[in-house]
């Protein structure tokens, strides 16, 4: 069994992040596992004391260099002291009852981080993404899948949230990503017509017979928002992966790399995809002190698709065939 180091964990857990919310869901299945604010969590129920909310989880800075390159991870302790303050690996040592490699390995498994996996025949291709092997049940989200350029309208075909989440995170479309952000002094047209060019995109909220909201062949029941020009990436994303009222489906960065690209569940047989996502804006201005990008209320809105290796997807979606 090859090696895996906890720096490798870290870099795709959010600092540790993830890995308290895995374990204490777990503990907690139909509650809120924590809400971060800025770098704290505040205090959560600690299930090795009893399930009494005295945890305190938040994000410390290693400092060395005293600069942005510093390290960051999660970080715990106990306002009664019922367990010895630590990481998310001394936190994950009580959960699992495990230690070094082994522990390490059953974090990777849980969590899904494919550390260590071999990488497909994909790896820098322009092609197609592979056609998923087994068809995606009933109740799988469907939306449509389109290939580049941005003027192409029809459909290549109908996708899922994981068969997108795979090709973000492996290196589909790694070297377009880098291409496009490290095309610097080409001016901002320029960047927009490469992007428009060369990246694939999809529709979220429905499947099509052709890009427009007149065409729309039925509903997904998802939503993306879009977030641009965000001043920290890894706030945002941690601060919307603890939202109290909407579990996120799918998030990634976006190909410039300074937005997110936000996916979560609505239901359309309650209210209009235009209701929802007015209602959602305002909730996230209110609750977050952001403003989200207003083309997202066309339903056939095109959301162009990067390379994102640390990109999140509901658990759910791993546990189907």
């Amino acid at each position: 069994m090859k090696a895996i180091s906890k720096e490798e964990i870290l870099y795709k857990t959010h600092y540790g992040l993830n890995i308290y919310s895995h374990i204490l869901r777990t503990h907690y299945p139909n509650q809120i596992a924590f809400r971060l604010v800025g770098r704290d969590c505040g205090l959560c129920r600690n299930p090795f004391n009893a399930g009494k909310q005295t945890l305190h989880i938040y994000i410390e800075k290693e400092r060395i260099l005293y600069t942005a390159m510093d390290k960051e991870f999660a970080r715990h302790t106990d306002i009664e002291n019922a367990i010895p303050a630590g990481d998310a690996f001394d936190f994950a040592e009580l959960h699992y009852k495990q230690q070094g490699d082994q522990l390490l390995w059953t974090i990777n498994k849980e969590l899904y981080l494919h550390i260590g996996e071999e990488r497909g025949r994909y790896r820098n291709s322009y092609e197609t993404p592979p056609e998923p092997s087994n068809p995606p049940q009933s109740d799988t989200p469907l939306f449509s899948f389109f290939k580049a350029p941005i003027s192409n309208v029809t459909p290549h075909r109908s996708a899922t949230l994981l068969q997108i989440y795979n090709a973000i995170k492996g290196d589909f479309y790694k070297e377009r990503t880098r291409q496009l952000r490290s095309a610097t002094g080409v001016g901002l047209n320029q960047a927009r017509k490469f992007k428009a060019t060369n990246f694939d995109y999809c529709t979220f909220s429905g499947t099509f017979s052709t890009r427009s909201d007149k065409a729309l062949l039925k509903h997904s029941g998802l939503l993306c928002i879009d977030f641009d020009h965000v001043q920290d990436i890894y706030e945002l994303k941690n601060r919307l992966l603890a939202d109290e009222y909407f579990d996120t489906q799918l998030l990634f960065i976006s190909p410039s790399g300074d937005g997110i690209k936000w996916i979560i569940q609505i239901d359309t047989a309650t209210d209009t995809h235009a209701n929802y996502f007015t209602a959602i804006t305002n909730y996230i201005r209110q609750t977050h002190g952001i403003e989200v990008d207003k083309s997202g209320k066309d339903i056939s809105r095109a959301c162009f698709l990067s390379h994102d290796p640390c990109a999140y997807i509901n658990p759910t979606y791993l546990q189907r065939p």
